[in-house]
């Protein structure tokens, strides 16, 4: 699994000019079971996103389709861990038997 840490490099005007696509991109992923969940920061300098992914440059391939990304308003940072313990809810989605 990995964390995906967002921090908003524009004012939140000129992000939210980008919204729209950014949500739609997260849809597709969702619809790919590679995000898990998504949310902004309190107060709001930027987002967290849980993917689930071969390798993180699968993530860093996928990050560069973020309109946040391709428009140069956010940075991210990637964190790879593993999952030693969740949710039995979780067990489909992270695969483990």
């Amino acid at each position: 699994m990995f964390i995906i840490d967002l921090d908003y490099i524009v004012p939140l005007e000129e992000l939210d000019q980008h919204m729209a696509a950014h949500v739609k991109f997260l849809k597709k992923y969702y619809q790919q079971n590679v995000f898990v969940a998504s949310g902004r920061k309190v107060p709001r300098t930027g987002g967290v996103i849980l993917a689930l992914a071969d390798s993180e440059d699968e993530i860093h391939q996928i990050m560069s389709e973020d309109p946040f990304t391709k428009h140069e308003l956010a940075e991210y940072s990637v964190t790879h861990f593993l999952t030693s313990q969740y949710h039995p809810d979780l067990e489909g989605l992270l695969g483990k038997a």
